[in-house]
């Protein structure tokens, strides 16, 4: 295929993807009006003709602008099973909405007919007065199992796994495997693995369907099993669950207690979620949000806690600048006597601030997925160094013909800007590769130690340097 053909291909998936936005806004809109006018079987029918991701979403919609009555009678109206998917997709206040205004008896269907994990999720999310008003509706013996997994911590393994697996016993033979896959399969979140266990719930080995499915019926389970398998244990946590299937590209793993007993599995769609969480968490901490609401949407968190979740942050920066405005203070006689260094102040403290941002954003990147570990602590600290007296060198001749040709300043001016570039550069760049290396070995989240705190604490040295080389190559006292 040629490079033109590629980019026709690509253009026509475009075109394709912005067409299908556009009907499904022109449905939402014909939805509301048919729900305006109280034409209940047209919305459903209209509703219908899409998957249960896109129904959740546009439910979603029709909560916002139709009310939580009419959109109660349109979720009533749709087939149980296809009620059920829908159900698992919509967000968490919006689930609440739907239970509080439906009957026990459809509460306790959808309960049942939810897959298990989907069912942690979906009761993990809920208030307490809600989530038992779910388990009375619930068999005991399910109930029991239920607050198992909520007993475990949130964000570990055992919250996200499923008891939902193929088990098998290692005496059984291929046929007699077969037959149990037949019979449990349908509950099944997989059946392309299976798990051996020995006696009651000891995890012995896995076996995929293949093999059992080109294997002689007469074979035994453990003369095919693999019993180099990777597991995980229920109090993993969940960065390293998603660290495990990146690593292996397995579907599933299955997830043991402490004394390898297997109690559920892991499976990829679970963790694509995970990911999801961390990244957007991350991301929150590099910006300088101390978020506990991550898994909320922003338009749904109120103003009083946006305001909780960023103030921190923002008072130490206001404090770190207010110690960099009495260093500088300190140098008022270098700046009323040279007064035409402010105006390059703001350029080197900003130049070392995104120095610094740049190496720590690779570097924290580099911690989470695992290219780089503590002990590279020095191949780090050298390598940013080369780095930053390479970039420093760039920069500083950029800015030194600058200021002589464009500026019109003295040479002592422009050599005075340029030496002090080199050396906030150097300065930034090792922080910046540094800081998240010692954060992870205290025990410290990385991704905090990235944008606020580094250009803050360059801010203050950039400023310190700079009129510090000012006092030595101008001759001025401080």
């Amino acid at each position: 295929m040629t490079i033109q053909e590629n980019n026709t291909g690509i253009q026509a998936q475009v075109m394709d993807m912005e067409a299908k936005n556009q009907r499904f806004e022109d449905d939402l809109e014909e939805m509301l009006e048919l729900l305006e006018n109280s034409q209940y079987i047209s919305a459903r029918n209209l509703l219908l003709k899409y998957n249960e991701v896109d129904i959740g979403e546009m439910l979603e919609e029709v909560l916002d602008e139709a009310g939580v009555e009419k959109t109660i009678i349109l979720f009533r109206m749709l087939p149980k099973n296809v009620s059920v998917e829908v159900f698992s997709y919509l967000p968490g206040d919006d689930q609440v909405k739907v239970i509080n205004g439906i009957t026990d008896r459809e509460i306790s269907y959808i309960m049942e007919e939810m897959n298990f994990d989907d069912k942690i999720d979906v009761l993990e999310e809920l208030p307490a007065n809600i989530v038992d008003k779910i388990l009375d509706q619930t068999p005991r013996e399910e109930r029991k199992l239920i607050n198992t997994f909520l007993k475990y911590p949130e964000d570990s393994a055992g919250s996200l796994m499923t008891p939902d697996y193929i088990s098998l016993q290692e005496t059984m033979t291929v046929e007699e495997a077969l037959d149990h896959i037949k019979r449990q399969g349908m509950t099944s979140e997989t059946v392309y693995t299976c798990y051996v266990k020995h006696g009651g719930r000891e995890l012995k080995g896995i076996v995929s369907l293949s093999s059992l499915v080109t294997a002689e019926k007469d074979t035994k389970v453990s003369d095919l099993m693999h019993t180099d398998y990777v597991y995980l244990n229920v109090y993993d946590d969940q960065e390293d669950v998603a660290e495990a299937f990146k690593k292996y590209g397995f579907l599933a793993i299955p997830v043991v207690d402490n004394e390898n007993r297997l109690v559920g599995i892991v499976t990829v769609d679970d963790v694509m979620d995970v990911i999801e969480e961390e990244t957007t968490e991350d991301i929150e901490r590099m910006a300088g949000v101390m978020n506990d609401d991550s898994d909320v949407e922003y338009l749904d968190i109120g103003v009083f806690r946006h305001v909780k979740n960023r103030l921190p942050w923002l008072l130490f920066m206001t404090v770190t600048l207010m110690i960099t405005g009495t260093l500088i203070s300190q140098f008022e006689a270098v700046l009323s006597q040279v007064i035409v260094l402010v105006a390059y102040l703001p350029l080197l403290m900003g130049t070392g601030g995104n120095t610094g941002t740049q190496a720590a954003t690779l570097v924290i990147r580099g911690l989470s997925v695992d290219e780089i570990d503590l002990k590279d602590s020095l191949k780090v600290l050298w390598k940013e160094f080369r780095v930053s007296l390479i970039l420093g060198l760039v920069l500083s001749v950029f800015n030194f013909a600058k200021i002589m040709l464009i500026d019109g300043e003295p040479m002592m001016i422009a050599m005075t800007v340029s030496l002090s570039m080199i050396i906030v550069v150097t300065f930034a760049k090792i922080l910046g590769g540094m800081l998240p290396m010692l954060a992870k070995k205290v025990g410290v989240d990385p991704a905090l130690m990235a944008t606020p705190m580094i250009s803050s604490i360059t801010d203050m040295f950039s400023s310190c340097i700079y009129l510090l080389m000012a006092s030595i190559l101008l001759g001025v006292a401080i």
